[in-house]
């Protein structure tokens, strides 16, 4: 995912002279050919997330359509306050890129793991949060955000799904139905779409058909891809690699409650109330944490049989 975002904000750099990439003393090596062939339109504002992003707004103020990268929760939580009132506030053209969504940092601990993020994010009036579930919807969303003016949070993981057949038309705010099936919704966002998918694909050969949305867009939510899902399948599961306070899955219980549009049944699959302590790779702590492949297609068929 963060090679497919730097070659397509390549291509946007070399198009408009106003794109602007600015590090937090990170991306070294991925970023050498922007900063070689833009030196004007890149900026290392070292290990100081808060003033990265008070110098984004400047330069959003200034015109400039500016990406503030940085890793894991830095971008977000370390700043949230500089987000709030300088970005969000004055509805800046920022678009902020957080890197390691979920557990991609996982061996390197707690103070590294995205998992509040979207939440977060999803809370800040004018924001935009992004979740992109594959290298092609990179590409999509990058394309998107070339014409999108305000504040935006997009998210990139270091997993993927890898996707075997050609995607839907892309649109912000409209999820991706990559999987068609009547017996229950998993709907997901980022680079956890892989274990969605396996689940998927082994339950189908159990006789459980479930169609599979990609909501790459969080916020504003495809509420009616929901609609329909609640219609016209037999139940609906989120899962997201991010807490389920506040994120994906309450985005969309909220909207089933207050629009009455029921599902006949709705649970959520992410990180409970608790902090993620444990150290390991991505996989492990899906598995630690019961969001992987495996705890999907048991929550699958337990909703199915007690329903």
């Amino acid at each position: 995912m963060r090679d497919t975002f730097i070659q397509e904000l390549i291509m946007l750099a070399e198009a408009d002279s106003n794109v602007v990439l600015i590090t937090g003393d990170l991306g070294f090596g991925v970023f050498d050919e922007f900063s070689q062939r833009f030196p004007s339109q890149f900026l290392n504002v070292g290990v100081a997330e808060q003033n990265l992003m008070m110098i984004s707004a400047g330069m959003a103020l200034e015109g400039k359509k500016i990406f503030a990268y940085s890793i894991g929760n830095f971008p977000t939580l370390r700043c949230l306050e500089q987000i709030r009132n300088d970005i969000c506030y004055h509805d800046l053209n920022v678009t902020i890129i957080g890197m390691g969504g979920g557990f991609s940092y996982g061996q390197l601990g707690m103070s590294h793991h995205a998992t509040e993020d979207i939440s977060i994010m999803r809370a800040l009036p004018n924001m935009l949060v992004l979740a992109p579930c594959s290298a092609s919807e990179v590409k999509n969303t990058m394309h998107s955000l070339n014409n999108f003016m305000g504040p935006a949070y997009l998210r990139l993981d270091k997993s993927q799904y890898i996707e075997y057949s050609k995607a839907s038309k892309f649109k912000i705010g409209k999820a991706n139905k990559i999987r068609e099936g009547g017996s229950v919704t998993l709907v997901s966002s980022g680079g956890i779409m892989e274990e969605v998918m396996k689940a998927a694909e082994e339950l189908s050969i159990e006789g459980i058909d479930c169609r599979v949305l990609s909501m790459h867009t969080i916020k504003p939510l495809d509420k009616d891809a929901i609609k329909l899902a609640s219609k016209e399948t037999g139940g609906i599961i989120s899962i997201e690699e991010n807490t389920i306070l506040g994120g994906l899955g309450s985005a969309i219980a909220e909207y089933c409650l207050e629009s009455d549009c029921l599902p006949k049944f709705f649970h959520r699959i992410g990180l409970k109330d608790t902090y993620s302590s444990i150290v390991g790779d991505q996989k492990y702590l899906r598995n630690y944490y019961e969001m992987d492949s495996q705890f999907i297609k048991n929550t699958v068929k337990n909703k199915i049989l007690n329903k």
